[in-house]
């Protein structure tokens, strides 16, 4: 009975949902506070779509910026995006993802942020 729980727990939590109303694009960010240099692992979560065509993903502080871009082939692009941002220095960051549909335009933004504190190594 133990092991059945656990399974429907396991099974719950990794089951795809659905995106809230209205919404086209999820952002889960972490670590959100991290020592540099930080490794960050970004996930959006994108609900299907026949006009989408990109997903860009960008992390910007005051003295430092990294993008990047996947194309997506429409309704069937895969639902999560991952990107991992290596090294960033200390700072507060802004993680933006950027839905884009045909021509470029946005379909859809949203923000995270997150903090990289100094590792006091060598101080």
């Amino acid at each position: 009975m133990m092991v059945r729980a656990i399974l429907f727990g396991v099974l719950l939590l990794t089951s795809t949902l659905p995106l809230g109303a209205g919404e086209r694009m999820t952002l889960r960010v972490s670590p959100t506070v991290s020592f540099a240099p930080a490794n960050l692992i970004v996930r959006a979560q994108i609900e299907a779509d026949a006009e989408n065509r990109a997903v860009e993903i960008v992390a910007e502080s005051v003295d430092f910026y990294r993008s990047s871009e996947i194309q997506l082939d429409g309704d069937k692009a895969p639902r999560t995006n991952t990107f991992e941002f290596r090294s960033l220095p200390p700072g507060t960051y802004e993680v933006k993802a950027t839905l884009l549909g045909a021509g470029g335009s946005a379909r859809a933004s949203v923000r995270s942020q997150i903090n990289v504190i100094a590792s006091g190594a060598g101080q």
